[in-house]
Protein backbone atom coordinates (compact mmCIF):
# COMPACT_ATOMS: atom_id res chain seq x y z
CA UNK A 1 0.00 0.00 0.00
CA UNK A 2 1.19 3.53 -0.82
CA UNK A 3 1.32 5.79 2.20
CA UNK A 4 3.11 8.74 3.72
CA UNK A 5 5.91 8.06 6.22
CA UNK A 6 4.32 10.09 8.97
CA UNK A 7 4.11 9.90 12.72
CA UNK A 8 1.67 12.63 13.67
CA UNK A 9 0.05 14.15 16.71
CA UNK A 10 -2.74 16.65 17.21
CA UNK A 11 -2.12 19.06 20.05
CA UNK A 12 -4.68 20.90 22.21
CA UNK A 13 -3.53 24.08 20.50
CA UNK A 14 -4.46 22.57 17.16
CA UNK A 15 -7.96 21.74 18.35
CA UNK A 16 -8.30 25.23 19.77
CA UNK A 17 -7.24 26.72 16.43
CA UNK A 18 -9.77 24.61 14.59
CA UNK A 19 -12.43 25.60 17.09
CA UNK A 20 -11.62 29.24 16.45
CA UNK A 21 -11.72 28.58 12.69
CA UNK A 22 -15.20 27.10 12.92
CA UNK A 23 -16.61 30.33 14.31
CA UNK A 24 -15.38 32.37 11.34
CA UNK A 25 -17.27 32.98 8.10
CA UNK A 26 -16.72 30.30 5.48
CA UNK A 27 -14.10 31.79 3.16
CA UNK A 28 -13.61 28.54 1.25
CA UNK A 29 -10.13 28.22 -0.24
CA UNK A 30 -8.79 31.57 0.88
CA UNK A 31 -7.97 30.86 4.53
CA UNK A 32 -8.55 27.24 5.31
CA UNK A 33 -4.99 26.02 4.87
CA UNK A 34 -3.58 28.25 7.59
CA UNK A 35 -5.88 27.72 10.55
CA UNK A 36 -4.15 24.79 12.22
CA UNK A 37 -1.16 22.48 11.97
CA UNK A 38 -0.45 18.83 12.52
CA UNK A 39 3.03 17.96 13.70
CA UNK A 40 4.68 15.04 11.87
CA UNK A 41 8.04 13.27 11.79
CA UNK A 42 9.26 11.26 8.84
CA UNK A 43 12.00 9.03 7.53
CA UNK A 44 12.94 8.28 3.95
CA UNK A 45 11.98 4.62 3.88
CA UNK A 46 8.25 4.06 4.10
CA UNK A 47 8.78 0.44 5.05
CA UNK A 48 10.58 1.41 8.25
CA UNK A 49 8.79 0.32 11.47
CA UNK A 50 6.26 2.83 12.65
CA UNK A 51 6.24 4.76 9.40
CA UNK A 52 3.54 2.95 7.46
CA UNK A 53 0.63 5.26 8.22
CA UNK A 54 -1.99 5.61 5.54
CA UNK A 55 -2.56 9.32 5.01
CA UNK A 56 -6.23 8.73 4.33
CA UNK A 57 -6.60 7.00 7.69
CA UNK A 58 -4.94 10.03 9.27
CA UNK A 59 -7.35 12.37 7.51
CA UNK A 60 -10.33 10.19 8.36
CA UNK A 61 -9.25 10.10 11.98
CA UNK A 62 -8.81 13.83 12.11
CA UNK A 63 -12.05 14.31 10.20
CA UNK A 64 -13.75 12.15 12.79
CA UNK A 65 -12.54 14.41 15.58
CA UNK A 66 -13.73 17.50 13.82
CA UNK A 67 -17.03 16.06 12.68
CA UNK A 68 -17.89 15.07 16.24
CA UNK A 69 -17.13 18.59 17.37
CA UNK A 70 -18.92 19.95 14.27
CA UNK A 71 -16.00 22.27 13.74
CA UNK A 72 -15.17 22.24 10.02
CA UNK A 73 -17.60 23.31 7.27
CA UNK A 74 -18.74 20.29 5.26
CA UNK A 75 -17.59 21.67 1.91
CA UNK A 76 -13.90 21.89 2.86
CA UNK A 77 -12.20 18.96 1.09
CA UNK A 78 -9.87 17.20 3.53
CA UNK A 79 -8.62 20.50 4.99
CA UNK A 80 -7.62 21.53 1.45
CA UNK A 81 -4.52 19.38 1.84
CA UNK A 82 -2.03 19.12 -1.05
CA UNK A 83 -2.60 16.46 -3.67
CA UNK A 84 -0.79 13.35 -2.45
CA UNK A 85 0.57 10.38 -4.36
CA UNK A 86 -2.07 7.79 -5.17
CA UNK A 87 -2.25 4.24 -3.85
CA UNK A 88 -1.00 2.28 -6.87
CA UNK A 89 -2.66 -0.89 -5.64
CA UNK A 90 -6.03 0.80 -6.08
CA UNK A 91 -5.48 1.77 -9.69
CA UNK A 92 -8.47 0.83 -11.85
CA UNK A 93 -8.96 0.34 -15.55
CA UNK A 94 -10.86 3.58 -15.55
CA UNK A 95 -14.49 4.16 -16.37
CA UNK A 96 -16.43 5.94 -19.05
CA UNK A 97 -18.31 8.09 -16.59
CA UNK A 98 -21.08 8.84 -19.06
CA UNK A 99 -21.90 5.13 -19.60
CA UNK A 100 -20.40 3.73 -16.35
CA UNK A 101 -18.64 1.07 -18.44
CA UNK A 102 -14.98 0.10 -17.86
CA UNK A 103 -12.43 1.35 -20.35
CA UNK A 104 -10.88 -1.03 -22.86
CA UNK A 105 -7.34 -0.18 -21.79
CA UNK A 106 -5.41 -1.03 -18.64
CA UNK A 107 -2.53 1.30 -17.81
CA UNK A 108 -2.04 0.44 -14.13
CA UNK A 109 1.63 0.20 -13.07
CA UNK A 110 3.44 -2.56 -11.17
CA UNK A 111 2.95 -2.27 -7.41
CA UNK A 112 5.82 -2.04 -4.96
CA UNK A 113 5.61 -2.20 -1.17
CA UNK A 114 8.75 -0.13 -0.75
CA UNK A 115 8.55 3.61 -1.42
CA UNK A 116 11.53 5.90 -0.92
CA UNK A 117 11.23 9.65 -0.44
CA UNK A 118 13.37 10.90 -3.30
CA UNK A 119 16.15 13.39 -2.76
CA UNK A 120 17.76 15.11 -5.73
CA UNK A 121 21.31 13.79 -6.11
CA UNK A 122 24.23 16.23 -6.20
CA UNK A 123 24.75 17.55 -9.72
CA UNK A 124 28.16 16.37 -10.91
CA UNK A 125 27.62 16.56 -14.66
CA UNK A 126 24.83 18.61 -16.23
CA UNK A 127 22.58 16.83 -18.69
CA UNK A 128 22.18 18.75 -21.95
CA UNK A 129 18.88 18.92 -23.81
CA UNK A 130 19.42 19.94 -27.44
CA UNK A 131 16.91 21.41 -29.87
CA UNK A 132 15.75 18.39 -31.88
CA UNK A 133 16.18 20.08 -35.26
CA UNK A 134 19.79 20.95 -34.41
CA UNK A 135 20.82 17.51 -33.06
CA UNK A 136 23.72 15.81 -34.86
CA UNK A 137 23.98 12.26 -36.22
CA UNK A 138 25.98 10.99 -33.22
CA UNK A 139 23.39 12.25 -30.76
CA UNK A 140 20.49 10.85 -32.78
CA UNK A 141 22.16 7.43 -32.95
CA UNK A 142 22.65 7.49 -29.18
CA UNK A 143 19.02 8.46 -28.59
CA UNK A 144 17.75 5.75 -30.94
CA UNK A 145 19.87 3.15 -29.14
CA UNK A 146 18.53 4.21 -25.75
CA UNK A 147 14.91 3.93 -26.89
CA UNK A 148 15.64 0.60 -28.59
CA UNK A 149 16.99 -0.77 -25.30
CA UNK A 150 14.02 0.62 -23.38
CA UNK A 151 11.62 -1.11 -25.80
CA UNK A 152 13.55 -4.36 -25.33
CA UNK A 153 12.92 -4.44 -21.57
CA UNK A 154 10.22 -6.87 -20.37
CA UNK A 155 6.76 -5.32 -20.33
CA UNK A 156 6.44 -5.81 -16.58
CA UNK A 157 9.65 -3.83 -15.92
CA UNK A 158 8.52 -0.39 -14.70
CA UNK A 159 11.31 1.16 -16.79
CA UNK A 160 10.10 -0.42 -20.04
CA UNK A 161 8.71 1.70 -22.86
CA UNK A 162 5.24 0.24 -22.31
CA UNK A 163 5.21 0.95 -18.60
CA UNK A 164 6.64 4.43 -19.07
CA UNK A 165 3.83 5.21 -21.51
CA UNK A 166 1.34 3.84 -19.00
CA UNK A 167 2.51 6.31 -16.37
CA UNK A 168 0.93 9.15 -18.34
CA UNK A 169 -2.13 7.06 -19.13
CA UNK A 170 -2.79 6.22 -15.48
CA UNK A 171 -2.28 9.71 -14.06
CA UNK A 172 -4.30 11.38 -16.80
CA UNK A 173 -7.38 9.19 -17.28
CA UNK A 174 -8.96 9.17 -13.81
CA UNK A 175 -7.73 5.68 -12.92
CA UNK A 176 -6.61 6.77 -9.43
CA UNK A 177 -8.72 8.06 -6.59
CA UNK A 178 -7.40 11.03 -4.67
CA UNK A 179 -5.59 10.15 -1.50
CA UNK A 180 -7.72 11.65 1.25
CA UNK A 181 -10.90 11.75 -0.84
CA UNK A 182 -11.81 8.40 -2.35
CA UNK A 183 -14.91 9.89 -4.00
CA UNK A 184 -12.84 12.20 -6.22
CA UNK A 185 -10.56 11.14 -9.06
CA UNK A 186 -6.98 12.32 -9.59
CA UNK A 187 -6.01 14.30 -12.72
CA UNK A 188 -2.68 16.09 -13.23
CA UNK A 189 -3.77 18.12 -16.26
CA UNK A 190 -5.68 21.40 -16.45
CA UNK A 191 -4.43 22.73 -13.14
CA UNK A 192 -1.32 24.04 -11.39
CA UNK A 193 0.12 20.49 -11.27
CA UNK A 194 0.62 20.34 -15.05
CA UNK A 195 4.21 21.64 -15.18
CA UNK A 196 5.74 19.99 -12.08
CA UNK A 197 4.17 16.56 -12.71
CA UNK A 198 5.41 16.45 -16.30
CA UNK A 199 8.85 17.71 -15.25
CA UNK A 200 9.23 14.78 -12.88
CA UNK A 201 7.92 12.40 -15.54
CA UNK A 202 10.53 13.49 -18.09
CA UNK A 203 13.23 13.61 -15.43
CA UNK A 204 12.99 9.88 -14.68
CA UNK A 205 12.36 8.90 -18.30
CA UNK A 206 15.55 10.72 -19.24
CA UNK A 207 17.57 9.11 -16.44
CA UNK A 208 16.33 5.64 -17.42
CA UNK A 209 17.48 6.21 -21.01
CA UNK A 210 20.83 7.54 -19.81
CA UNK A 211 21.45 4.51 -17.62
CA UNK A 212 20.56 2.09 -20.43
CA UNK A 213 23.34 3.56 -22.60
CA UNK A 214 25.65 4.29 -19.66
CA UNK A 215 25.70 8.02 -20.36
CA UNK A 216 24.96 10.25 -17.34
CA UNK A 217 25.05 13.36 -19.57
CA UNK A 218 22.25 12.22 -21.88
CA UNK A 219 19.39 14.68 -22.21
CA UNK A 220 16.14 14.50 -24.14
CA UNK A 221 15.82 16.63 -27.29
CA UNK A 222 13.19 19.34 -27.21
CA UNK A 223 10.87 19.96 -30.14
CA UNK A 224 11.44 23.66 -30.73
CA UNK A 225 7.97 24.37 -32.19
CA UNK A 226 7.97 27.92 -30.81
CA UNK A 227 10.78 28.92 -33.20
CA UNK A 228 10.27 29.08 -37.00
CA UNK A 229 13.39 26.95 -37.52
CA UNK A 230 11.80 24.16 -35.48
CA UNK A 231 8.20 24.47 -36.69
CA UNK A 232 8.07 21.05 -38.30
CA UNK A 233 8.21 17.46 -37.07
CA UNK A 234 11.90 16.72 -36.38
CA UNK A 235 13.32 14.37 -39.03
CA UNK A 236 14.58 11.90 -36.43
CA UNK A 237 10.98 10.95 -35.62
CA UNK A 238 9.91 10.50 -39.26
CA UNK A 239 12.29 7.68 -40.26
CA UNK A 240 10.19 4.56 -40.69
CA UNK A 241 12.74 2.07 -39.38
CA UNK A 242 13.84 4.13 -36.40
CA UNK A 243 12.85 3.19 -32.81
CA UNK A 244 11.56 6.77 -32.61
CA UNK A 245 9.04 6.27 -35.40
CA UNK A 246 5.33 5.86 -34.77
CA UNK A 247 2.88 5.05 -37.60
CA UNK A 248 -0.10 6.51 -35.71
CA UNK A 249 0.41 10.10 -36.80
CA UNK A 250 -1.30 12.44 -39.21
CA UNK A 251 0.39 11.67 -42.58
CA UNK A 252 -0.29 15.23 -43.75
CA UNK A 253 1.92 16.58 -40.98
CA UNK A 254 5.16 14.74 -41.70
CA UNK A 255 8.17 16.89 -42.64
CA UNK A 256 8.29 19.46 -44.14
CA UNK A 257 4.72 20.40 -43.07
CA UNK A 258 4.65 23.53 -40.88
CA UNK A 259 3.33 23.02 -37.37
CA UNK A 260 0.18 24.95 -36.48
CA UNK A 261 0.03 26.13 -32.86
CA UNK A 262 -3.66 26.95 -33.17
CA UNK A 263 -4.59 23.72 -34.96
CA UNK A 264 -8.29 22.87 -34.67
CA UNK A 265 -8.60 19.74 -36.83
CA UNK A 266 -8.42 21.54 -40.17
CA UNK A 267 -5.55 22.97 -42.17
CA UNK A 268 -5.16 26.75 -42.12
CA UNK A 269 -6.61 28.33 -45.26
CA UNK A 270 -3.54 30.51 -45.78
CA UNK A 271 -0.40 28.50 -45.05
CA UNK A 272 1.78 31.56 -45.67
CA UNK A 273 0.42 33.11 -42.46
CA UNK A 274 0.87 30.08 -40.18
CA UNK A 275 4.34 30.93 -38.87
CA UNK A 276 3.38 34.51 -37.96
CA UNK A 277 0.20 33.28 -36.31
CA UNK A 278 2.26 30.73 -34.37
CA UNK A 279 4.42 33.54 -33.01
CA UNK A 280 1.35 35.59 -32.05
CA UNK A 281 -0.08 32.54 -30.26
CA UNK A 282 3.20 32.13 -28.37
CA UNK A 283 3.29 35.83 -27.45
CA UNK A 284 -0.17 35.56 -25.96
CA UNK A 285 0.62 32.35 -24.07
CA UNK A 286 3.98 33.53 -22.69
CA UNK A 287 3.64 37.32 -22.39
CA UNK A 288 0.20 38.92 -22.80
CA UNK A 289 -1.89 36.46 -20.78
CA UNK A 290 0.43 35.56 -17.91
CA UNK A 291 0.66 38.61 -15.68
CA UNK A 292 -0.65 36.46 -12.82
CA UNK A 293 0.80 33.06 -11.91
CA UNK A 294 -2.51 31.22 -12.16
CA UNK A 295 -2.89 32.26 -15.77
CA UNK A 296 0.36 30.53 -16.73
CA UNK A 297 0.36 27.56 -14.36
CA UNK A 298 -3.35 26.80 -14.15
CA UNK A 299 -5.93 26.88 -11.37
CA UNK A 300 -5.42 25.70 -7.81
CA UNK A 301 -5.99 21.96 -7.31
CA UNK A 302 -6.07 20.35 -3.87
CA UNK A 303 -7.53 17.24 -2.26
CA UNK A 304 -11.26 17.26 -2.88
CA UNK A 305 -11.09 19.53 -5.94
CA UNK A 306 -12.82 18.06 -8.96
CA UNK A 307 -10.57 17.38 -11.99
CA UNK A 308 -9.85 20.07 -14.57
CA UNK A 309 -10.39 23.29 -12.56
CA UNK A 310 -8.63 25.33 -15.25
CA UNK A 311 -5.61 25.06 -17.55
CA UNK A 312 -2.84 27.62 -17.96
CA UNK A 313 -2.12 29.53 -21.17
CA UNK A 314 0.44 27.19 -22.74
CA UNK A 315 -1.36 24.00 -21.73
CA UNK A 316 -4.68 24.94 -23.28
CA UNK A 317 -3.01 26.65 -26.26
CA UNK A 318 0.09 25.45 -28.16
CA UNK A 319 0.52 22.35 -25.98
CA UNK A 320 -2.91 21.01 -26.89
CA UNK A 321 -2.63 22.08 -30.53
CA UNK A 322 0.61 20.13 -31.00
CA UNK A 323 -0.82 16.99 -29.43
CA UNK A 324 -3.78 17.01 -31.82
CA UNK A 325 -1.73 18.19 -34.83
CA UNK A 326 0.62 15.20 -34.42
CA UNK A 327 -1.90 12.43 -33.78
CA UNK A 328 -4.04 10.70 -36.36
CA UNK A 329 -6.83 12.69 -37.99
CA UNK A 330 -9.50 10.54 -36.33
CA UNK A 331 -12.07 11.34 -33.61
CA UNK A 332 -9.88 9.68 -30.95
CA UNK A 333 -6.55 10.99 -32.34
CA UNK A 334 -4.20 8.17 -31.34
CA UNK A 335 -1.42 8.21 -30.42
CA UNK A 336 -0.40 11.79 -29.61
CA UNK A 337 -3.89 13.20 -29.86
CA UNK A 338 -5.31 11.34 -26.86
CA UNK A 339 -4.13 11.36 -23.23
CA UNK A 340 -4.21 7.60 -22.77
CA UNK A 341 -1.96 6.88 -25.78
CA UNK A 342 0.11 10.07 -26.16
CA UNK A 343 3.25 8.75 -24.45
CA UNK A 344 3.31 5.69 -26.73
CA UNK A 345 4.88 8.02 -29.27
CA UNK A 346 8.50 8.98 -28.57
CA UNK A 347 7.84 12.45 -29.91
CA UNK A 348 5.64 13.04 -26.84
CA UNK A 349 8.74 13.40 -24.68
CA UNK A 350 10.34 15.95 -27.02
CA UNK A 351 7.06 17.84 -27.19
CA UNK A 352 6.91 18.02 -23.40
CA UNK A 353 10.62 18.79 -23.14
CA UNK A 354 9.75 22.00 -24.97
CA UNK A 355 6.81 22.66 -22.65
CA UNK A 356 9.23 22.12 -19.76
CA UNK A 357 11.67 24.56 -21.36
CA UNK A 358 8.89 27.14 -21.65
CA UNK A 359 8.31 26.83 -17.91
CA UNK A 360 11.97 27.66 -17.30
CA UNK A 361 11.76 30.58 -19.74
CA UNK A 362 8.64 31.90 -18.01
CA UNK A 363 10.42 31.95 -14.67
CA UNK A 364 13.40 33.70 -16.27
CA UNK A 365 11.18 36.37 -17.81
CA UNK A 366 9.62 37.30 -14.45
CA UNK A 367 11.58 40.40 -13.54
CA UNK A 368 11.74 42.53 -10.43
CA UNK A 369 9.33 41.63 -7.66
CA UNK A 370 7.08 39.45 -9.79
CA UNK A 371 6.78 36.01 -8.20
CA UNK A 372 8.02 33.06 -10.22
CA UNK A 373 6.18 30.32 -8.35
CA UNK A 374 3.32 29.84 -5.91
CA UNK A 375 4.44 30.13 -2.27
CA UNK A 376 1.38 28.06 -1.32
CA UNK A 377 2.23 24.85 0.56
CA UNK A 378 -0.76 23.21 -1.11
CA UNK A 379 1.25 23.42 -4.32
CA UNK A 380 4.79 22.94 -3.03
CA UNK A 381 3.91 19.88 -0.93
CA UNK A 382 1.92 18.08 -3.63
CA UNK A 383 3.62 14.77 -4.34
CA UNK A 384 3.60 11.89 -6.82
CA UNK A 385 5.06 8.42 -7.33
CA UNK A 386 7.45 7.40 -10.10
CA UNK A 387 9.86 4.54 -10.72
CA UNK A 388 13.44 5.74 -11.02
CA UNK A 389 16.27 4.44 -13.23
CA UNK A 390 16.90 1.62 -10.71
CA UNK A 391 13.25 0.45 -10.83
CA UNK A 392 12.77 1.82 -7.30
CA UNK A 393 9.41 3.42 -6.52
CA UNK A 394 10.01 6.94 -5.22
CA UNK A 395 7.91 9.78 -3.89
CA UNK A 396 8.67 13.25 -5.25
CA UNK A 397 7.49 16.75 -4.36
CA UNK A 398 6.58 19.79 -6.43
CA UNK A 399 8.94 21.90 -4.30
CA UNK A 400 11.96 20.12 -5.80
CA UNK A 401 11.06 20.93 -9.41
CA UNK A 402 11.31 24.70 -9.45
CA UNK A 403 14.77 25.02 -11.03
CA UNK A 404 15.83 22.67 -13.81
CA UNK A 405 19.53 23.28 -13.11
CA UNK A 406 19.14 21.92 -9.58
CA UNK A 407 17.59 18.83 -11.16
CA UNK A 408 20.75 18.45 -13.22
CA UNK A 409 19.83 19.47 -16.75
CA UNK A 410 19.91 22.50 -19.02
CA UNK A 411 18.60 23.44 -22.47
CA UNK A 412 20.32 24.53 -25.64
CA UNK A 413 19.81 28.26 -26.09
CA UNK A 414 17.86 29.35 -29.16
CA UNK A 415 16.25 32.58 -30.31
CA UNK A 416 12.83 33.63 -28.98
CA UNK A 417 11.20 35.52 -31.86
CA UNK A 418 7.78 35.42 -30.18
CA UNK A 419 9.00 37.92 -27.61
CA UNK A 420 8.79 40.55 -30.36
CA UNK A 421 5.51 39.34 -31.88
CA UNK A 422 3.04 41.62 -30.17
CA UNK A 423 0.20 42.00 -32.70
CA UNK A 424 -0.61 45.43 -34.12
CA UNK A 425 -4.12 46.82 -33.80
CA UNK A 426 -5.94 47.57 -37.02
CA UNK A 427 -7.43 50.96 -37.76
CA UNK A 428 -11.13 50.87 -36.89
CA UNK A 429 -13.97 52.90 -38.35
CA UNK A 430 -15.26 53.96 -34.93
CA UNK A 431 -15.38 52.79 -31.36
CA UNK A 432 -19.12 52.26 -31.61
CA UNK A 433 -18.85 50.01 -34.67
CA UNK A 434 -17.22 47.17 -32.77
CA UNK A 435 -19.99 46.94 -30.18
CA UNK A 436 -22.99 47.60 -32.39
CA UNK A 437 -23.86 44.01 -33.39
CA UNK A 438 -24.16 42.22 -30.06
CA UNK A 439 -27.38 40.36 -29.29
CA UNK A 440 -28.63 39.73 -25.77
CA UNK A 441 -27.19 36.46 -24.49
CA UNK A 442 -28.69 34.38 -21.72
CA UNK A 443 -26.23 32.03 -20.03
CA UNK A 444 -25.58 29.15 -20.07
CA UNK A 445 -25.24 29.11 -23.85
CA UNK A 446 -24.19 26.36 -26.26
CA UNK A 447 -21.30 27.34 -28.51
CA UNK A 448 -22.66 25.83 -31.73
CA UNK A 449 -22.23 29.22 -33.43
CA UNK A 450 -20.35 32.45 -32.86
CA UNK A 451 -21.57 34.12 -29.67
CA UNK A 452 -21.07 37.85 -29.14
CA UNK A 453 -21.57 39.36 -25.69
CA UNK A 454 -21.29 42.91 -24.37
CA UNK A 455 -19.40 42.76 -21.07
CA UNK A 456 -19.40 45.60 -18.55
CA UNK A 457 -16.07 46.95 -17.29
CA UNK A 458 -16.32 47.80 -13.58
CA UNK A 459 -13.25 50.04 -13.85
CA UNK A 460 -12.15 52.22 -16.75
CA UNK A 461 -9.54 54.88 -17.51
CA UNK A 462 -7.13 53.14 -15.16
CA UNK A 463 -3.82 54.85 -14.38
CA UNK A 464 -0.42 53.29 -14.93
CA UNK A 465 -0.21 52.58 -11.20
CA UNK A 466 -3.64 50.96 -11.25
CA UNK A 467 -2.47 48.65 -14.03
CA UNK A 468 0.70 47.78 -12.16
CA UNK A 469 -1.31 46.92 -9.06
CA UNK A 470 -4.09 44.98 -10.77
CA UNK A 471 -4.44 43.02 -14.01
CA UNK A 472 -7.76 43.34 -15.79
CA UNK A 473 -8.91 39.82 -16.62
CA UNK A 474 -11.66 38.42 -18.79
CA UNK A 475 -13.05 35.33 -17.06
CA UNK A 476 -14.99 32.76 -19.07
CA UNK A 477 -16.42 30.33 -16.57
CA UNK A 478 -18.62 27.29 -16.39
CA UNK A 479 -17.03 25.89 -19.56
CA UNK A 480 -18.69 22.48 -19.75
CA UNK A 481 -17.25 19.91 -22.16
CA UNK A 482 -17.05 16.16 -22.64
CA UNK A 483 -13.49 15.09 -21.89
CA UNK A 484 -13.56 12.42 -24.62
CA UNK A 485 -13.75 15.02 -27.38
CA UNK A 486 -11.35 17.53 -28.84
CA UNK A 487 -12.79 21.03 -28.54
CA UNK A 488 -11.45 24.50 -29.19
CA UNK A 489 -12.84 28.01 -29.21
CA UNK A 490 -11.11 31.34 -29.62
CA UNK A 491 -11.87 34.67 -27.95
CA UNK A 492 -11.79 38.09 -29.62
CA UNK A 493 -12.43 41.53 -28.17
CA UNK A 494 -14.10 44.32 -30.18
CA UNK A 495 -13.56 42.43 -33.42
CA UNK A 496 -15.40 44.18 -36.26
CA UNK A 497 -15.41 41.13 -38.54
CA UNK A 498 -18.87 39.76 -39.22
CA UNK A 499 -17.41 36.29 -39.70
CA UNK A 500 -14.85 34.42 -37.59
CA UNK A 501 -11.36 35.35 -38.64
CA UNK A 502 -9.27 32.60 -40.16
CA UNK A 503 -6.15 34.21 -38.77
CA UNK A 504 -5.21 35.53 -35.35
CA UNK A 505 -2.46 37.97 -36.29
CA UNK A 506 -4.35 40.88 -34.83
CA UNK A 507 -4.61 42.63 -31.48
CA UNK A 508 -8.29 41.70 -31.02
CA UNK A 509 -7.30 38.08 -30.34
CA UNK A 510 -7.46 37.47 -26.57
CA UNK A 511 -6.74 33.73 -26.33
CA UNK A 512 -8.30 30.30 -26.57
CA UNK A 513 -9.63 27.25 -24.80
CA UNK A 514 -8.89 23.73 -26.03
CA UNK A 515 -8.41 20.26 -24.59
CA UNK A 516 -6.71 17.02 -25.58
CA UNK A 517 -9.28 14.19 -25.66
CA UNK A 518 -9.25 11.66 -22.80
CA UNK A 519 -9.97 7.95 -23.06
CA UNK A 520 -12.56 8.29 -20.33
CA UNK A 521 -15.66 10.31 -21.06
CA UNK A 522 -17.18 12.61 -18.48
CA UNK A 523 -18.54 16.12 -18.25
CA UNK A 524 -16.28 18.68 -16.58
CA UNK A 525 -16.64 22.36 -15.84
CA UNK A 526 -13.64 24.61 -16.18
CA UNK A 527 -12.70 28.25 -16.68
CA UNK A 528 -10.09 30.42 -18.38
CA UNK A 529 -8.74 33.86 -17.54
CA UNK A 530 -7.43 36.14 -20.29
CA UNK A 531 -5.36 39.26 -19.71
CA UNK A 532 -6.97 42.46 -21.00
CA UNK A 533 -4.71 45.29 -19.84
CA UNK A 534 -2.31 45.29 -22.79
CA UNK A 535 -5.03 44.33 -25.29
CA UNK A 536 -7.26 47.25 -24.33
CA UNK A 537 -4.29 49.62 -24.65
CA UNK A 538 -3.62 48.33 -28.17
CA UNK A 539 -7.28 48.75 -29.15
CA UNK A 540 -7.48 52.22 -27.57
CA UNK A 541 -10.65 51.38 -25.62
CA UNK A 542 -9.47 51.88 -22.05
CA UNK A 543 -12.14 54.54 -21.51
CA UNK A 544 -15.01 52.35 -22.71
CA UNK A 545 -17.71 51.16 -20.33
CA UNK A 546 -18.13 47.87 -22.21
CA UNK A 547 -16.26 45.56 -24.54
CA UNK A 548 -17.66 43.17 -27.12
CA UNK A 549 -16.46 39.62 -26.55
CA UNK A 550 -16.75 37.16 -29.45
CA UNK A 551 -16.55 33.43 -28.71
CA UNK A 552 -15.66 31.64 -31.94
CA UNK A 553 -16.04 27.83 -31.98
CA UNK A 554 -13.28 26.14 -34.00
CA UNK A 555 -13.77 22.47 -33.06
CA UNK A 556 -16.60 20.66 -31.25
CA UNK A 557 -18.64 23.79 -30.59
CA UNK A 558 -21.82 21.73 -30.31
CA UNK A 559 -20.22 20.01 -27.29
CA UNK A 560 -19.26 23.25 -25.50
CA UNK A 561 -21.48 25.11 -23.04
CA UNK A 562 -20.45 28.47 -21.58
CA UNK A 563 -21.73 29.36 -18.11
CA UNK A 564 -20.89 33.06 -18.03
CA UNK A 565 -18.44 35.89 -18.79
CA UNK A 566 -17.22 38.65 -16.50
CA UNK A 567 -14.30 40.99 -15.88
CA UNK A 568 -12.30 40.90 -12.66
CA UNK A 569 -9.22 42.70 -11.35
CA UNK A 570 -6.46 40.59 -9.81
CA UNK A 571 -3.71 42.01 -7.62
Amino acid sequence: MSSLPLSCSITPATIAAVSQFSSRPNNHHKTRTHQFQVRCNSTNDETAPGNKIDRRNLLVGMGGIYSVANLVPADLPAFASPISAPDLSKCTRGTNLNTQQPLDVNCCPPVSEKIINYKLPPVKTMRFRPAAHLAGKEYIAKYEKAVELMKALPDDDPRSFKQQANVHCAYCNLTYEQTGDSDTKLQVHNSWLFYPWHRWYLYFYERILGKLINDPTFGLPFWNWDNPDGMFMPDMFARKFSPLYNPLRNPNHLPPAITDLRYFGQEAADQSKVIQNNLVEMYGAMVRNVSKLEDFYGAKYVTGTKPDPGAGSVERGPHTAMHVWTGQATPTGEDMGNFYSAARDSIFFSHHANVDRLWSLFRGLRSGSKPKDFPDSDWLDSNFLFYDENAQLVRVRVADTLENEKMGYTFQKVDLPWLKSRPTARVRKSKAAATSNAAKTNFPVKLDKVVKVLVDRPKKSRSKKDKENEEELLVIEGIEVDTAKFVRFEVFVNDEDDKPSELIDKAEYAGCYSQVPHKNSTKVKSKIRLGLTELLEDLDVEDDDQILVSLVPKAGGEDITIGGIKIIYAA
